[in-house]
């Protein structure tokens, strides 16, 4: 064993947290004899965890700050779905912890611990560690994987294929594949696998792959990939696992490589999206009363969301992938107030359109002069009503949640809000967790679960002005959320912020 300590740096979403020195992402304490390494891999199947840390300890008893002989690593924190790069390793019995970050610190001890254990790392082999289930009551799962020794395929035109299930489904699934210009009526049985289930290495030629799940025991399709690309003679484990995106397919499938993962979804699965009306009425356009419809491919009869007011979004539409235009109307007029802006719906997406109304100064003559007779007032102005389309987050963790603040104020003084999320113990000065909205430009950051007073301020002539202010409760029951600000001329301020879920209850 190396005498060597090595920990990693933690990267929150607001700071550089150091557990220890830094020492690099690639292996540490490694054995100089390649004989007498393993290595080490972590993924988080635990739908609704937060970034989880994995430690990986030679000794528990030791105390780090005085043992230089004691082997530890602490990685970045794995989201859920994600993995860990292959991590190489001395081969030795060692200890795991992983935990959550419910603190400000990422030091090991002020983690939220989870699960631990012991595993044994051999010569030439993975030991890939799983965590499945409930975080509040999760399992880990350990497989041993042998790093393959290809030198009998001497025309290097293999690949390795492993399957692992981890959807929870008592029935177990079957899995197929065919090569890309085929259907599944030419598919072949990858193998039946039940929950938790690893299967022994396949070799296959190098090829292009579409692959199919079903009930085990039956042929109906539940979930066809896209074509995939194995060009390269590596080692694949293809890890079936639950869908949590809009398409009504139960399954995805997560590719596996040594030093990636690569998420794949039914290529058949539906999008949904839904609209929120930001447009404020305008003398320029007089008929609008702060109303409007939606048509999808052209103005019919029938428009998809009707009567939609300022300030509330409609109920959730689902949709077939693809590209659509999209249509707004004056109610009961033929009036458009924009018209074949595109929608794009990739599959299994949830998305929300944002519809807002920008003014812009008129300059006729192109000189940069929108004052012309010198009165201090723009000689003219349009407006344009115009589309932001934004990713919903589908994240199920309890322990923290998806902010997504949408700036939609078009204002000649400042073009950015900026967002401080106080605790308790803080002020808007001492806050961790702030971030700025440009305009039109979504940011978002995650939140651990707390009470925090909102505060949307913006610089206007050196001076800062607070726009709105509010207090958020976020649970283990809260949503991923969108804060959006907009122009609100009955609020003191002339500005408000909407609170809005990203994605309606079922």
């Amino acid at each position: 064993m190396s005498s060597k300590s090595c920990v990693f740096s933690y990267i929150s979403s607001s700071k550089v947290l150091l557990l220890a020195s830094a020492i690099g992402l690639i292996s540490c304490g490694g054995s100089d004899d390649s004989s007498n390494v393993g290595y080490v891999k972590f993924y988080n199947s635990s739908k609704n965890a937060p970034e989880i840390i994995l430690t990986i300890d030679e000794d528990l008893e030791s105390d780090d700050n005085d043992d230089d002989e004691n082997f530890e690593v602490t990685f970045n924190g794995v989201e859920y779905t994600k993995s860990l790069s292959n991590f190489e390793i001395d081969t030795d019995s060692y200890f795991y912890e992983m935990g959550w970050q419910d603190e400000d610190s990422a030091d090991r001890d002020d983690l939220e611990l989870i699960a631990e254990g012991e595993i044994n790392v051999s010569t030439d082999t993975i030991q890939l560690l799983v965590l499945i289930d409930d975080v509040t009551s999760p399992q880990v799962e350990t497989y041993s994987i042998a790093v393959l020794d290809d030198d009998e395929d001497e025309d290097n035109d293999l690949f390795n294929l492993r399957v692992l299930n981890l959807h929870p489904d008592s029935e177990g699934v079957d899995v197929y594949m065919s090569e890309s210009d085929e259907t599944f009526n030419e598919a072949l049985l990858v193998g039946n696998y039940s929950y938790k289930q690893l299967s022994d290495n396949q070799k296959f030629d190098q090829d292009n792959y579409i692959f199919y799940i079903t009930k085990s025991g039956t042929e109906e399709v539940l979930f066809t990939s896209d074509d995939i690309d194995y060009a390269y003679p590596s080692q694949y484990v293809m890890i079936v696992r639950e869908n949590t995106g809009s398409g009504t397919s139960a399954y995805a499938m997560d590719q596996m490589s040594n030093s990636s993962i690569t998420e794949y979804l039914d290529t058949d699965s539906e999008a949904k999206f839904r609209a929120y009306n930001a447009i404020k009425a305008h003398e320029l356009i007089p008929n609008y009363t702060g109303t409007f419809d939606v048509y999808i491919n052209g103005v019919d009869e029938e428009s998809e969301i009707s009567n939609l007011e300022r300030g509330t979004y409609s109920a959730t539409q689902e949709m077939e992938k693809g590209d659509y235009s999209l249509d707004l109307l004056i109610p009961n007029t033929s009036e458009p107030l924009l018209s074949n802006h595109l929608l794009g719906l990739a599959e299994n997406t949830n998305k929300t359109i944002f519809f807002y109304l920008n003014e812009e100064d008129v300059d006729h003559d192109g000189d940069g002069d929108v004052d012309e007779n010198d009165d201090g007032i723009v000689d003219e102005i349009e407006v344009t009503i115009h589309s932001l389309v934004v990713d919903n987050s589908t994240r199920e963790s309890i322990y923290d949640h998806q902010i997504t603040m949408v700036n939609l104020v078009d204002n000649d003084d400042f073009n950015l809000v900026t967002f401080y999320f106080v605790r308790s113990d803080e002020t808007i000065e001492t806050a961790l967790y702030n971030r700025n909205a440009v305009y039109t430009q979504p940011e978002s950051l995650n939140l651990q679960n707390n009470t925090y007073r909102v505060f949307a301020i913006a610089e206007v002539d050196s001076s800062e002005i607070i726009l709105s202010s509010f207090e958020m409760i976020l649970d283990e029951e809260s949503d991923e959320l969108f804060l959006v600000v907009e122009d609100d001329a009955d609020s003191p301020t002339g500005y408000r912020i909407e609170m809005i879920k990203q994605t309606e209850d079922e």
